[in-house]
């Protein structure tokens, strides 16, 4: 028995992640998978009704009782300062210590990369990014706020534990997963302190994993080239921030924020997956968002809890009502959510 915990969220995350459940709930009836739900009504609503965001004892109970966290989006116009979404998401990426951040970018019809000239199989990496440090870790301060000598500092945190530990997962995703190169990517001739950690700990991890064809670029560089050239890369790792930005230009890659899927690891503890997307409030409850990101991150946690053949059943499904047409409208269809949760659930096998 696997025990999953569900956490919609807002927008979207109610309306994509319910698609998320129906193909869960089909993958227990096909290979008795022995998935158990337990979903947690946190986010907005929740929040604007009794000031709670992320309940005392939350860390405790997900390492306890749970092996996966399945979520959908967070955020909502109603609260401007988004302070529940911080107090969910990262929180929970940082109290459950979910340090690499792992987002296939995978195209599965050419027809949905806006690159010309650019088959399926030319995208096809990971990007690996750490996700417990740099940039938001929420450290700095304002000095004479509102005048005119007002000064605004945002403090950039790395270890050496975390550098560590994110650039060794990345070379053994790597080597699990039958690729060849690992790139690297910092921007260490401005941030020198910061860059100079991460190349040293890069030359140590590529001394400990000869077989693995190692490569660095600056994070300019880095954009640039997976425009240019997205075949050449297998697995990219790099920081918080810059993995937060270069994620989002991946994504446009596969086909938008609604093809994309991420987990966020801890490989010895209880992760959470979900999709790239927000929660986008406009388009909630109204049969539109693209369910495809959520469903691929369901089979990213599927593969996670050791259910391989249970995951690519439910990827080799999404990939049939792409190539058949069976999507929503910001793809090229002409479905709703639900009608693709429908059409994907009908190619499991």
């Amino acid at each position: 028995m696997k025990r999953i915990a569900v956490i919609p969220g807002d927008g979207i995350g109610i309306d994509v992640t319910r698609e998320s459940m129906r193909v869960l709930r089909r993958v227990n009836e096909i290979f008795a998978a022995r998935l158990e739900f337990v979903e947690f009504d946190w986010g907005a609503e929740k929040y604007l009704k009794e000031g709670i965001a992320l309940p005392p004892g939350a860390f405790e109970m997900f390492r306890r009782d749970f092996d996966a966290i399945l979520f959908g989006a967070i955020g909502d116009p109603r609260i401007p300062d988004q302070r529940h979404a911080a107090e969910i998401l990262l929180a929970l990426r940082f109290g459950l210590d979910l340090y690499a951040n792992v987002r296939p970018v995978r195209l599965i019809d050419e027809r949905l990369c806006p690159l010309k000239g650019v088959r399926a199989e030319d995208v096809n990496f990971t990007v690996i990014r750490e996700n417990t440090e740099g940039a938001y870790v929420n450290s700095g301060g304002v000095f004479k706020k509102g005048t005119p000598d007002e000064v605004a500092t945002q403090v950039e945190v790395h270890t050496r534990k975390g550098v560590d530990r994110i650039l060794e997962y990345a070379f053994e995703y790597a080597r699990r997963n039958g690729k060849t190169k690992v790139c690297m990517s910092d921007k260490s001739n401005v941030m020198a302190y910061a860059g100079e950690l991460w190349q040293r700990c890069l030359k140590e991890a590529a001394a400990r994993h000869p077989q693995i064809q190692t490569s660095h670029l600056y994070i300019d560089a880095l954009c640039l080239l997976m425009v240019r050239q997205p075949k050449d890369f297998q697995v990219i790792v790099t920081n918080n921030m810059f993995g937060d930005i270069v994620t989002d230009l991946a994504a446009a890659l596969q086909g938008g924020l609604g093809m994309a899927a991420s987990g966020n690891i801890h490989p010895n503890a209880v992760s959470l997956f979900e999709p790239v997307h927000g929660s986008s409030p406009p388009l909630a409850g109204k049969n539109l968002a693209n369910p495809m990101g959520s469903i691929l991150t369901s089979a990213m946690m599927l593969d996670h809890l050791g259910l391989g053949d249970a995951a690519r059943a439910v990827e080799i499904a999404v990939i049939a009502c792409v190539k058949e047409g069976k999507t929503t409208q910001d793809i090229g269809g002409s479905l709703g959510t639900r009608e693709v949760g429908e059409a994907v659930i009908a190619k499991i096998q």
